[in-house]
């Protein structure tokens, strides 16, 4: 599969082939926006799930969900490396949720590769955020908390 990123001064794009949600993932393993905000406001932390956000590390810089982290792009071999030695660290029954909405969930670049490698690595309980046209759109826009900066 190709895959071609181009950064222009505002915005990200990226063409890949037109693949639907459910051509990947399940549907029973998309957690919608509204729910994820309610288990990150849990009291007990430990309670959460691990957010790691898989996209571009200028978009994560931009803004992220507050306590996710950033180990690599997953669209890049290096991404998916350094992604694959932060997780070889957690228990494979970590609730584990992973995003990105850099661009339209059908051409994004990250979550697919992203997905796969959480799946050979042996995680049960890994979940997708369902952001269908972008971080922009389904989370910032509908005032879901935001954190800036890189951590």
């Amino acid at each position: 599969m190709m895959i071609v990123c181009a950064a222009l001064p505002s915005l990200l794009q990226c063409q890949t082939p037109q693949l639907s949600k459910s051509e990947v993932l399940p549907p029973s393993q998309l957690v919608q926006p509204a729910d994820l905000v309610r288990e990150l406001a849990i009291p007990d932390v430990k309670a959460r799930p691990t957010v790691v956000y898989v996209g571009f590390r200028t978009l994560f810089a931009g803004g992220h969900i507050p306590g996710a982290t950033f180990h690599g792009s997953a669209s890049t071999k290096e991404g998916l490396a350094e992604i694959k030695t932060w997780a070889a660290t957690l228990p494979r029954t970590t609730k584990l949720v992973i995003y990105c909405g850099c661009c339209p969930f059908e051409r994004c670049p990250n979550i697919r590769p992203a997905f796969a490698l959480f799946q050979e690595m042996g995680f049960t309980d890994l979940w997708v955020l369902d952001l269908p046209t972008s971080f922009a759109a389904d989370w910032a826009d509908k005032n879901y908390p935001i954190e800036k900066g890189l951590k």
